[in-house]
């Protein structure tokens, strides 16, 4: 990111987390305008040495695996060796959990359910080749010809309920989001294939509990999902700009990971990092491949570290003036 393009951003934005603190401030009598506060802004006195830390994650994103014949630039049976090469990464690297944002397996042409299941065992045992907390998002392909019962069922997220699509957890003072759109206007779960993969929406019992979460964060925040927040049309969630209306408000979310748009895209909205990450499928050999990890920092900077396709970037947090 060229220093314009920061300081459009930080003149557009809000400073996520931060924002919590000017509220403080404010409540606490203290002058806004008073620019030496902001050096206060990166290190708060309430946060352990543990959150005091980087917290390293690792991402990867549509592996598509199936035992099917290549079509087009998608070369289904080589997910296993490229997802296998991440996760040897991930684990030489020891960072703290990987998550993976959908589009985990496809299925056979023409499909059927049992082998379908069989992919997703197949490239969730390699996921789990990984010596650490392990989490998955649900994409459109993961119920192209099964159920999500079915998919959540055979995989693993780590101390998550089974039957959770959308959840959050912890990790050394980050607090992590993952949610589900993979409903259709009238709130129905994808099923079988039984949806328009265009038609991706978070629905209203999501967004609620989205906002109850994210006021209980007592850290910093990112977000995960597979479709996309940050526009319009068919790769973008239907309802994205509810779901940044509740974001921007929280205050308190630093940035969002995508997948499902295979070539990957980046945008800064209101403050707030949308970093979608190019998919491990495209293209034949492990050069093809696209993966990362992400260290954010205790002041709410985020660098993403690319490998073979995957861009590298560095977030940074806007600061109010």
């Amino acid at each position: 990111m060229g220093d314009d393009t920061r300081r459009q951003d930080i003149r557009a934005g809000r400073s996520g987390w931060t924002i919590n603190r000017r509220e403080l401030l404010r409540a606490a009598g203290v002058s806004l305008a008073a620019p030496v506060l902001w050096s206060l802004s990166c290190a708060r006195s309430d946060m352990s040495d543990t959150a005091r830390r980087p917290v390293r994650f690792g991402l990867v994103t549509d592996c598509h695996y199936a035992d099917a014949e290549p079509a087009g630039t998608r070369f289904y049976r080589e997910s296993r060796d490229k997802l296998a090469e991440c996760v040897a990464r991930m684990n030489d690297q020891n960072v703290d959990f990987l998550i993976e944002l959908g589009d985990f397996k496809d299925q056979g042409r023409p499909p059927v359910e049992r082998e379908t299941l069989s992919y997703l065992q197949a490239i969730e045992t390699v996921f789990q080749r990984f010596n650490g907390p392990t989490y998955h998002v649900l994409g459109n392909h993961d119920m192209d010809s099964i159920s999500k019962a079915q998919c959540l069922a055979r995989m693993r997220n780590t101390k998550v309920d089974a039957d959770r699509s959308y959840y959050s957890f912890d990790i050394k003072g980050l607090h992590c989001v993952v949610l589900d759109a993979n409903y259709t206007s009238s709130g129905k779960d994808y099923d079988h294939g039984n949806f328009d993969w265009t038609d991706a929406n978070v629905p209203p019992a999501e967004l609620d509990w989205l906002r109850k979460d994210l006021a209980t964060a007592s850290g910093p925040v990112v977000a995960f999902l597979h479709q996309l927040l940050d526009g319009t049309g068919s790769v973008y969630v239907k309802n994205a700009a509810d779901v940044r209306d509740v974001l921007e408000e929280a205050g308190n979310v630093l940035a969002v990971f995508q997948g499902h748009h295979h070539a990957g895209s980046y945008t800064c909205i209101s403050g707030i990092h949308y970093y979608t990450l190019k998919a491990l499928i495209e293209g034949s050999g492990l050069a093809s491949s696209a993966y990362a990890i992400a260290e954010v920092q205790p002041d709410g900077n985020i660098t993403i570290s690319g490998y073979r396709k995957a861009e590298t970037r560095r977030l940074v947090s806007p600061q109010i003036s």
